[in-house]
């Protein structure tokens, strides 16, 4: 990847709904060479997908917890099947083997925490070896980006 790749990924991260006209316009590239950029970087899997950034509120996900988990055994066809099961729970928006005193951190969003209770008792304690499970109530949340930030120069080339 070089220089004009990295600006393709941060307008596209700052708007995914930008034009291929107005995205070609602000990397100073014409349509065909930036649309043909754009289409390898989908392709090479580095763009994964484009997504409305949603107000959680709104729609009855502003509660959130962290979940740490802590499971019984550790095997790979263990790690496998947890991994799959968690999947499934569409409240999980988020889940992280971690390394440490516990094997997993979760980060879940429910209505409230009536809902969060529920879905603790029919689903979390439910997942495939879970032994343990604490749960931390999020009070704040003070920042939560779904972009990432690119580094001024780029790095190795992309094949």
């Amino acid at each position: 990847m070089d220089r004009t790749d990295y600006r393709i990924l941060r307008e596209i991260q700052a708007n995914s709904r930008i034009s291929m006209v107005e995205l070609s316009r602000r990397v100073n590239l014409t349509k065909t060479p930036c649309a043909e950029r754009v289409k390898r970087l989908e392709k090479s899997g580095v763009i994964k997908g484009y997504f409305a950034a949603l107000e959680p509120e709104a729609v009855s996900a502003g509660h959130v917890v962290m979940v740490q988990v802590q499971l019984s055994r550790t095997t790979a066809a263990e790690l496998e099947e947890f991994n799959a099961a968690v999947q499934r729970v569409p409240e999980i928006q988020s889940c992280m083997m971690m390394a440490g005193g516990f094997d997993y951190l979760l980060k879940i969003r429910t209505r409230d925490i009536a809902a969060y209770r529920e879905l603790l008792g029919t689903a979390i304690s439910q997942l495939p070896h879970v032994m343990q499970t604490h749960t931390y109530v999020v009070m704040e949340v003070v920042k939560d980006e779904v972009t990432l930030s690119l580094p001024a120069l780029p790095g190795k080339r992309m094949k």
